[in-house]
């Protein structure tokens, strides 16, 4: 297919791939995956530890090379010219390479030079990038002396030197306060005003809501893509929040109900798939008949999670296998 999108692609889609396989000797890592980015799309890989994203994200930055299929950065074959791929790109590993020895300046003057930024660009390109981390006040600091949010910072910082218009994240924010995870999202809403297109990869299902679109991955393959909205739309029955006074006691006595779709633990208490109100009704003078006091029970809108959770097989999730990267 050479070095330009199959199909007669537009120039508005920035990824694309077509059955995109990875294998580690008898693991597939990635299997069969088809999806498309377009220009301006802050698009979320979605998924538990091990479902393929870090082994997806490193293949779309030339990293590594798939056994399989094909993936096309602005029209440019991850197979056929790898190399090329990394000047349309910005890769930040969940382990950003920072350097904790240098400052701040000094890490972002490496990397200038690494990706052979001309002089002449790098201070106002500095500026603009101290400008939306809020990293200026830091300058002089030793990488290692910042806290791991503002590691994150400068990692993204020193990503970005070159002026990329395609940024590959994988798992930002793992790991991250919560505060530094709120700051991080809000910096990449700004990069999305400033015309770069985005693709993260996160464990995080609230963080799956702040997409454009989004993929669920579950053992190195795409089980649904959509909209946020869109997939939680999709959750059939009736979902409701229940919160009983034996957690566990109560998890034993649904497991063998009719008329529950499914179930997972959120907190405190339960999120119940119900088939219906009557249903849920029923399974309520259940749970009381057999001794269970229930301090709430609520149908609320399906989360992200909830939306996730109800296209993985239900024997994953009781033996706790994990999906493969």
């Amino acid at each position: 297919m050479g070095n330009s999108l199959p199909n007669g692609e537009s120039d508005e889609c920035v990824i694309r791939t077509e059955r995109l396989c990875r294998d580690f000797g008898e693991t597939k890592a990635v299997h069969d995956l088809n999806l498309t980015v377009m220009r301006g799309e802050l698009f979320g890989l979605v998924g538990p530890d091990g479902a393929g994203k870090t082994t997806t994200i490193r293949i779309l930055a030339g990293i590594l090379e798939p056994t399989g299929g094909d993936a096309w950065i602005n029209g440019i074959s991850v197979v056929h010219d790898p190399e090329r791929i990394k000047e349309h790109i910005a890769y930040m590993p969940q382990r950003f390479g920072l350097y904790q020895d240098l400052t701040v300046m000094e890490n972002l003057i490496f990397y200038a030079d690494l990706f052979r930024v001309p002089k002449k660009n790098r201070g106002p390109r500095i500026e603009l990038l101290f400008g939306f981390s809020r990293l200026g006040p830091f300058k002089d600091r030793l990488a290692g002396a910042l806290s791991g949010g503002m590691k994150q910072k400068l990692g993204l910082a020193c990503a970005l030197i070159h002026s990329p218009h395609l940024l590959l994240l994988d798992e930002p924010t793992n790991g991250v306060d919560p505060v530094s995870r709120r700051d991080f999202w809000k910096i990449l809403y700004d990069l999305l005003k400033q015309g770069i297109s985005i693709l993260v990869s996160t464990a995080y299902l609230d963080e799956a809501e702040r997409t454009t679109r989004v993929a669920f991955m579950h053992q190195g393959a795409i089980i649904q893509l959509g909209e946020p909205k869109t997939l939680k739309d999709m959750v059939d029955g009736v979902m409701m929040e229940l919160i009983p006074d034996d957690l566990s006691g109560t998890r034993a006595l649904l497991s063998g109900m009719p008329g529950i779709v499914d179930f997972n633990v959120f907190g405190d208490g339960l999120h119940v798939r119900f088939k219906d109100l009557q249903e849920a009704a029923f399974v309520r003078e259940k749970l009381e008949n057999s001794g269970v006091k229930i301090h709430g029970l609520k149908r609320i809108v399906p989360s992200m999670e909830d939306a996730f959770l109800s296209l993985i097989p239900r024997k994953d999730l009781v033996t706790g296998d994990q999906p493969r990267e």
